[in-house]
């Protein structure tokens, strides 16, 4: 008699149950299933320059969106193991105590990923089939008009061709297995506490107040295109500092993957059929073009993207003054504006896109300080964090990446520009203006 097939879906950054290829296969293609998520003790300890890996916020999302994801799976009668350690030593554990035939995950290229993956294969039997996607693309790997050497160093191009050439893959469907696929396990998901953090409250003057997990990722999506029909104005709001609404917040549930930027894109296409289509709702597209650029250039130079000349291998005399690093953390730089929008992050780990942009510039421009400090700190702080996104927009905005450019914002222009009332400044500057 021939024995069942076994699938172990290895949960990554992908977080959710639709439009989840991995899920999706595994379900297709095995008579049980069973799912497992690792919080990588090494994720939350010191890096190099000093800061945590990831620190309290990220922690928590993380912590709720994994609890969504075992109860969604739960309803598809799939069981998710949750471990606390290395995922090289559970899954070979788990990949020989269950008779797994295949294991399926997501596909990561930066190296700490990828030996981490090198290291399980080496621990488990050959004849068990590591089947990998790319499901965090809205463009994937294999549709777009480039081979990964050849990507352009400037996005117009890359999203021309792309918006040109390359359609959209549909998402994918999943459904639940019998109920004989379900059993129990005695895993459970690690407290704040377990990783090294207290609980904490929510600031409430937080522009993110949100939950982690897929359900709150829909019911943001429900409510920002449906509810508000707030895309229609994106283009014209995105700039703002203050408020849930002025930007889609989508970007820390597409980060550790509670929702797909397929996702996103066909309910723009039905906003679009339905409500309306402008500028904004294409604006919103060309947002989740940038997101894969990005990624397509850390998967064109691997290590680069970390080292202190960036992409383009640039010499600059850059500094590590720990006195001007401070400033810069705590907010006390002479820049009230660079000092509002980084007491925002050191208080809820989340910052606005105009924030980010100036913070930075001002870290590496004016301040002239290793670009490669300021984006460790914003790796461990930031409740959206993506190395992909975040080491890319540090190298461009610090001379060292994307932008031919190499432009220096204004500080107090741009504070007048995006804060002509200092009503952002007066809101995260109160103990220092009282």
């Amino acid at each position: 008699m021939q024995k069942k097939q076994k699938g172990l879906v290895w949960f990554r950054n992908d977080l959710r149950v639709n439009d989840n290829e991995s899920l999706t296969n595994a379900i297709d293609e095995n008579e049980i299933v069973i799912a497992m998520y690792c919080f990588d003790p090494r994720h939350f300890k010191q890096t190099r320059f000093g800061f945590k890996k990831t620190e309290k916020f990220q922690a928590k999302f993380l912590i709720e969106s994994v609890t969504a994801l075992k109860q969604n799976l739960e309803k598809l009668n799939i069981q998710l193991l949750v471990y606390h350690q290395n995922p090289e030593d559970s899954i070979p554990e788990i990949v020989a105590q269950n008779e797994i035939n295949s294991v399926y995950f997501q596909e990561e290229w930066t190296s700490e990923e990828m030996e981490v993956l090198e290291n399980i294969k080496s621990k488990v039997s050959d004849s068990v089939a590591f089947k990998s996607t790319y499901n965090q693309f809205l463009f994937y790997p294999e549709d777009i008009p480039f081979d990964i050497s050849s990507i352009p160093n400037v996005f117009t191009q890359f999203r021309n061709q792309c918006e040109k050439l390359t359609k959209v893959r549909s998402e994918f469907a999943v459904q639940p297995k019998s109920e004989e696929n379900w059993t129990t396990n005695e895993t459970v998901i690690p407290t704040m506490e377990t990783l090294g953090f207290s609980d904490f409250e929510i600031d409430s003057r937080t522009a993110f107040p949100f939950c982690g997990g897929e359900n709150e990722a829909l019911q943001r999506l429900e409510h920002y295109f449906w509810k508000t029909k707030k895309l229609s104005v994106y283009k014209l709001t995105r700039n703002g500092l203050i408020g849930t609404d002025f930007s889609s917040k989508f970007s820390p549930w597409l980060a550790n993957g509670s929702i797909s930027a397929k996702t996103i894109y066909w309910e723009i296409v039905r906003y679009e059929q339905q409500i309306r289509k402008n500028d904004s709702t294409y604006w919103l597209i060309f947002e989740l073009i940038w997101r894969d650029y990005f990624k397509y250039v850390s998967m064109k130079n691997g290590n680069s993207i970390f080292k202190i000349g960036g992409i383009l291998d640039k010499k600059y005399d850059w500094k590590t003054n720990p006195s001007d690093i401070n400033n810069w953390i705590n907010g006390t730089t002479e820049e009230p504006f660079v000092n509002a929008n980084m007491i925002e992050l050191q208080q809820t780990g989340w910052m606005s896109n105009r924030g980010r942009q100036n913070v930075a510039s001002y870290f590496a421009k004016e301040l002239l300080l290793d670009w490669r400090i300021g984006a460790a700190y914003f790796e461990a702080m930031l409740i959206d964090y993506d190395v992909h996104s975040n080491y890319g927009n540090w190298m461009y905005v610090s001379g060292v990446g994307n932008d031919l450019r190499d432009r220096k914002f204004n500080i107090k222009l741009q504070a007048e520009n995006y804060d002509g009332q200092s009503k952002f400044q007066k809101l995260w500057l109160q103990q220092q203006l009282f």
